[in-house]
Formats: C-alpha cells, sequence, structure tokens
C-alpha cells in the first residue's frame, strides 16, 4: 500500500480522506489491497482512457481537432465526458517545434472528466515547484530528453481552468483506427511529462 507518513503536500479534504481510510482500514470494514486496486484503475486506467480516445478523435478527424483546439471544453462534452467541476478546459498541441507540459504550482487542480484521478506525484510538491523552475529537468527524469531547439511551455491550472496536452501523432500509425490510437495515449503524455508510444519502439 502507498506510503502515507508525509501528508504535508495534502489538502484538507485529503487529510480527511486519509483519515477515514484509516478508520475503515482499521475496523477491518475495508481491504487496504482493494482499495489501492480501486484507485490505480481509477489513476491508471478508466479516467486517462476518455482523454486518450480524445486524442485519438483529434490525430484522425482534422474537423474535430481544429474543434478541439478552438473550443476544447465544448469538443471534449460532444464525445459525452462532461466535466462536473465547472471549470473551462484549453488543449495544448505538441508539435516537432514546442512540448508543453501541464502543473498547477498552487494545488492540484487537474482534469479528471478526462485524465481520471490525478497521480501523487502531480500533487507532490516537488513537481509542482521544479516544473515551473526547470522543466526540462523534470522531463528528464520522466525519461524524455528533448533537443536543445525544442521550446518547452509550462501551462498552470488554475480554480477556473484545466489544460490536456494533445501529444504528437507517432510515426508509423497511418492506417490505425481510433481505438489503437488510444492504445498509444498515455495520461502522462496529456499531461506533457512523456511523448505518446511509439508502435514500433520494439522494432529491431
Amino acid at each position: 500500500m502507498t506510503n502515507h507518513d508525509d501528508h504535508s503536500h495534502l489538502s484538507d479534504t485529503e487529510l480527511r480522506v486519509r483519515s477515514l481510510e484509516s478508520l475503515l482500514v482499521d475496523k477491518g470494514l475495508v481491504d487496504p489491497a482493494a482499495l489501492d486496486a480501486i484507485v490505480d484503475r481509477y489513476e491508471n486506467k478508466v479516467g486517462p482512457r476518455n482523454g486518450a480516445r480524445v486524442v485519438a478523435r483529434a490525430w484522425s478527424d482534422p474537423a474535430f481537432k481544429k474543434h478541439l483546439l478552438e473550443d476544447a471544453s465544448a469538443a471534449i462534452d460532444s464525445l459525452g465526458y462532461t466535466s462536473t467541476q465547472g471549470v473551462d478546459m484549453l488543449v495544448l498541441e505538441n508539435t516537432p517545434s514546442v512540448h508543453n507540459v501541464t502543473v498547477c504550482s498552487l494545488c492540484s487542480c487537474y482534469p479528471w472528466a478526462v485524465l481520471g484521478l490525478p497521480p501523487a506525484w502531480y500533487k507532490s510538491f516537488p513537481y509542482r515547484a521544479r516544473a515551473v523552475k526547470d522543466p526540462r529537468g523534470v522531463l528528464r527524469e520522466f525519461g524524455l530528453e528533448l533537443a536543445p531547439e525544442v521550446e518547452v511551455r509550462v501551462w498552470d491550472s488554475t480554480a477556473e481552468l484545466r489544460y490536456i496536452v494533445l501529444p504528437e501523432r507517432p510515426e508509423g500509425t497511418e492506417g490505425f483506427t481510433e481505438e489503437e490510437l488510444a492504445e498509444l495515449v498515455t495520461r502522462n503524455s496529456m499531461i506533457g511529462t512523456e511523448k505518446a508510444a511509439n508502435p514500433n519502439a520494439g522494432d529491431s
């Protein structure tokens, strides 16, 4: 189970949730392993799948991509992924010359409707502080080394505006279906800390 000893980065609401979780576990009402499995499912599978389908549609449908870049909230809503957070969405397109990264430096504002639960590292103080001050260093720690000529843009979310990155479409995906394309899109690629998966990465 995840180590919850350091609670310095947690909000009051998160601390109350953790306290309730501990109480339920102590009383034997909740299996911590099952709870971790549920969190992992929503953090890494169910939620990010919505965003992956948005990206895959943009990669395969130029009209939808134009709509997405011009009015992200409406375009995302049109696919049924309506946010209950009452915030506007902005989609940031990565290109060969520009790489976008998102952060919430003051707290952990995050587009839940398309990315699911925010990962623990996104909410951590080190990421929130360093993503703004040293984005290339942070990306390097995620395994993403960008060429010096690539401009890195960091976008700081607010309570009113959330961001999602539209990663570059990998080469060699011509003819892929939307479902196949969606399989290449990771949560981190929609935050900007990595690129979409390369389907040919395992080829010799």
